[in-house]
């Protein structure tokens, strides 16, 4: 079933006299449990790509469509609640409250939700840290945490309200080799339990690890093809450890 679809999507912006054209005609549909990465070098449109997958901004022309839902001429308040039931967010950054803990961060997204008590909205954010295998550091702050462990507390969050989707922008960007593999291997976890993920990254390492990449280059796609040999994770972390004894 498709979860996300993108047809004849167009994106411009103006700048003074010049119109922009981030996106250019973009097709293409991502089916429930699929792992996809987008690569593109810088101003490829792939940022562009993920605002709009995420609801936070809207095509100049064309459509997208999730979970089968159309989002144009929807207003912002409708987008907004799209974004918090149905997509997950990871960030470069963490983007977590620096001096809140981990449970408290994981339970944000939740906060908007008056139909989800603070017992359930506690409970859920425990279940999503020990997905993520940070069962025991639920009141650590950021500052009490390695970039890995913070990278792990945001995809808990993302996991919290069970989105139809997990949308990654760079995730492993300001991780060392080992610990991207690691985050890798949890993202590989995720989507062997049904998790649809899109995730977008300049690292073609980092592309092997999905099931299928899409690479944009001047607003268009210029690949679109399935990875015949998937790298998985676990398997390199093992190789990295191996060649560093």
């Amino acid at each position: 079933m498709g979860i996300l679809k993108v047809d004849d999507l167009t994106r411009e912006f103006r700048m003074g006299q010049e119109i922009i054209r981030a996106l250019d005609d973009i097709s293409f549909s991502v089916e429930q449990g699929e792992f996809v990465t987008i690569m593109g070098s810088s101003g490829s449109g792939k940022s562009t790509l993920l605002n709009i997958l995420g609801c936070l901004d809207t095509a100049t022309s064309g459509d997208y469509e999730i979970d089968q839902r159309k989002t144009r001429n929807l207003t912002k308040d409708q987008l907004a609640k799209i974004r918090n039931k149905k997509i997950g967010f990871i960030f470069q950054s963490y983007n977590l409250l620096a001096r809140t803990s981990a449970i408290e961060n994981v339970e944000l997204p939740l906060l908007y939700n008056p139909l989800i008590s603070s017992g359930e909205r506690r409970k859920r954010a425990i279940k999503s840290l020990e997905m993520v295998g940070l069962g025991e550091r639920l009141h650590h702050t950021p500052a009490q945490l390695s970039g890995g462990q913070q990278q792990r507390v945001a995809i808990a969050r993302s996991l919290v309200n069970d989105p139809v989707v997990i949308l990654a922008d760079e995730a492993t960007g300001n991780l060392d080799t080992k610990t991207s593999y690691e985050i890798m291997s949890l993202f590989q976890d995720l989507n062997i339990q049904g998790k649809t993920i899109i995730f977008v990254t300049h690292e073609p390492d980092i592309a092997a690890f999905s099931g299928r990449t899409i690479i944009l280059k001047d607003g268009k796609i210029k690949h679109d093809k399935l990875n015949n040999q998937i790298l998985i994770a676990k398997e390199e972390l093992e190789n990295i450890q191996q060649s560093s004894e």
